[in-house]
């Protein structure tokens, strides 16, 4: 009996799915445990397996975007009448090209359905002359060096789609002449917003427009911890980033201010004895935050190759939904960027997040002489809810002296 094959949840926050890639195609036989595809989450890009056994007889489109639970294949014998699968749930297993928004029929029962692809990519010079086609066909002629200027297409209202770029000859049509370029002409691109986009927009406009957030910041002097860390780089094996050091701190600085190590639950609040560092990484999508567990326990060279890992995995897509879960403190840091101060929205469920701007150059007053030191600021976002100014304070005050006493969090 033929069986349909339905999207999985593969992450705490996911709602839908794009299909990157097929391993297999109509007419292959499968079994369980086989990767079926490649799926694109709001986090990563992620391997699928398949629970059922039998000839491929459906596949919906690579490219497609489907919510979780709609079903995307179908498997059984071959020859084997299928289609009650897709018509109990119609609009959730059509094979969908990505395609111009439509307003859908309302649906009769809450089945899952298959969600159209935004807006599709188009180039536009005025609103007499624009070129609409889909991702997938746009994708196609550039690959085989077709004009879609010289093409008709025969989609919704002269949109064009893949068959026409499969079934194009241009002798069949009139050669359209190139426009000349125009000086100040205006143009633009529009691309498909990500899963993952999808999900730090809704995650981020949450956590401000529910939290109250208020900002403490501070300024530390560097010197000491500078000088540390060229001296444990000139004997370890393991190379110590200025990012390590502050993770460090701050996980033991929670230790000694277990109320900011916290989680606002609606009708109570977790203090978490355990401290797991969310450390916000930016990829070419948006940012992942992946988590370094129990911190406060962790050496700083366990604690520069867990960062360096995940850094490297998460450039790859290749972070598993366990690798971002479980924070309970989160930092940010541009000072690699030549960033000098900002404030960071709170990373649910912390109840806490700190910016860390550049480690800069400056002068200071130091036993009444005016001499050249290193700084860095700080600013720690705090949930009013959970945490008070004070609290907050006084945090940051242990911080900072493990930072310009860097012996100070090693014993």
């Amino acid at each position: 009996m033929a069986e349909a094959v339905k999207l999985p949840k593969m992450s705490d926050t996911m709602t839908e799915g794009v299909i990157v890639k097929w391993n297999y195609k109509k007419g292959d036989s499968v079994k369980s445990g086989d990767i079926l595809a490649e799926v694109e989450t709001d986090k990563a890009t992620m391997d699928m397996e398949v629970y059922a056994k039998g000839v491929i007889l459906h596949l919906v489109d690579e490219g497609s975007t489907v919510p979780v639970d709609g079903v995307i294949a179908v498997v059984g014998k071959e020859g084997e009448d299928f289609q009650s699968l897709l018509t109990a749930v119609p609009a959730a297993n059509a094979a969908v090209e990505p395609s111009a928004p439509a307003t859908p029929a309302a649906p009769t029962t809450p089945a899952a359905q298959v969600t159209l692809a935004p807006a599709p990519v188009a180039t536009s010079t005025n609103t007499d002359d624009r070129i609409i086609a889909s991702p997938l066909a746009k994708k196609l002629a550039e690959e085989k060096g077709i004009d879609l200027r010289a093409m008709q297409g025969t989609g919704e209202n002269g949109r064009i789609v893949r068959k026409d770029i499969e079934t194009f000859t241009p002798s069949a049509v009139p050669q359209i002449a190139a426009a000349a370029t125009v000086l100040g002409q205006e143009s633009f691109d529009e691309v498909p917003v990500s899963q993952m986009r999808k999900t730090i927009a809704a995650r981020l406009a949450e956590s401000k427009f529910t939290a109250p957030h208020f900002y403490l910041s501070m300024e530390i002097n560097m010197d000491k911890a500078v000088a540390a860390r060229e001296q444990m780089n000139a004997i370890s094996d393991v190379k110590i980033s200025m990012n390590d050091l502050v993770v460090k701190a701050a996980a033991v600085a929670l230790t000694k201010h277990p109320k900011v190590n916290s989680s606002w639950l609606g009708t109570k609040i977790r203090y978490n004895h355990h401290v797991h560092i969310g450390v916000a990484m930016a990829v070419e999508d948006g940012l992942l935050v992946p988590v370094v567990r129990f911190a406060s326990q962790k050496g700083l060279n366990q604690i520069s190759a867990a960062i360096k890992e995940y850094g490297k995995r998460a450039k790859e897509k290749k972070l598993q939904p366990q690798d971002w879960t479980g924070n309970t403190f989160t930092i940010s840091n541009l000072g690699m960027f030549g960033i000098d101060e900002f404030t960071a929205i709170i990373n649910p469920p912390d109840a806490c997040i700190m910016a860390v701007g550049t480690v800069k150059d400056t002068v200071g007053v130091i036993n009444g002489e005016v001499k050249p030191v290193k700084t860095m600021k700080v600013t720690l976002s705090c949930d009013h809810r959970v945490v008070d100014g004070t609290m907050g304070a006084a945090f940051l005050q242990t911080f900072k002296e493990y930072l310009e006493e860097p012996v100070k969090m090693l014993v």
